[in-house]
């Protein structure tokens, strides 16, 4: 699970091939239409959507993430408490979570059929209009693309960490008791990684031309991502319509 969160898979697909700012749109599309209508016909709409595009995708199994058991110990427990209030609040409770969920996979889809350097020319062509009252769409849209490459990294490095860390011994204080600093050691070793890790990509950025170099694609979208952006107000619309 780890290989795959947040990279783009290895395919060659339909939903691959469409324009990343397509995938940007229909993503605020469909998480607008939920926060303006989170009822369960809408979830059930925009699940559908997903589900349909996941096939089309044709994301494997072991890509989709698979939460710890402490998690699902909290869901759990969450239900229990709102069971002593009634099942109305069960209800509205699971759909609070799988609104969480279904946000959630429309995020992990873009990043499963999205090349992160598609990301930054996306979002600077989407904001464009900006451009005219002085926003500085391009470092915008830079620091975007910037922070979507560096979280896979990141999360590598934090294993890779904590791994490291449960191998060395525990300190011990003149009393003789054990001292635990794990957590402090994690978040300094943690803090340190990301800094490197910008620095390095600052060089590389420098080296490769500047930050201009990162917006400059000059990819378009085609009939397919009017297509694709038709089924996605479609599905909005059922689920208004049925909600």
């Amino acid at each position: 699970m780890r290989g795959t969160l947040l990279r783009e898979l290895p395919r060659e697909t339909s939903v691959h091939r469409l324009w990343a700012g397509t995938k940007l749109v229909a993503v605020t599309l469909l998480g607008g239409s939920l926060v303006v209508y989170p009822t369960w016909p809408m979830l059930a709409a925009v699940s559908v959507v997903l589900l349909l595009a996941a096939i089309a995708a044709r994301v494997p199994v072991f890509a989709i993430p698979v939460p710890p058991w402490w998690l699902w110990g909290l869901v759990a427990f969450g239900a229990a408490v709102n069971a002593v209030v009634g099942v109305d609040a069960v209800w509205i409770y699971f759909r609070g979570i799988l609104f969480g969920v279904v946000l959630l996979w429309a995020t992990l889809t873009v990043a499963w059929t999205t090349s992160m350097a598609d990301i930054a020319p996306a979002i600077a062509t989407l904001l464009s209009p900006l451009r005219r009252v002085g926003a500085p769409v391009d470092e915008w849209a830079v620091s975007m693309a910037l922070l979507l490459r560096s979280l896979p990294m990141l999360v590598d490095d934090v294993y890779t960490l904590v791994a490291a860390r449960k191998l060395r011994p525990r300190k011990s204080t003149r009393s003789g008791k054990t001292q635990d600093t794990f957590l402090i050691d994690i978040m300094a070793a943690i803090m340190s990684v990301a800094i490197r890790r910008s620095a390095d990509m600052g060089e590389a950025i420098a080296v490769r031309g500047g930050s201009g170099s990162i917006t400059s694609g000059r990819r378009r979208p085609h009939g397919s991502d009017a297509v694709a952006l038709v089924l996605v107000i479609a599905a909005c619309a059922t689920g208004v319509v049925l909600s």
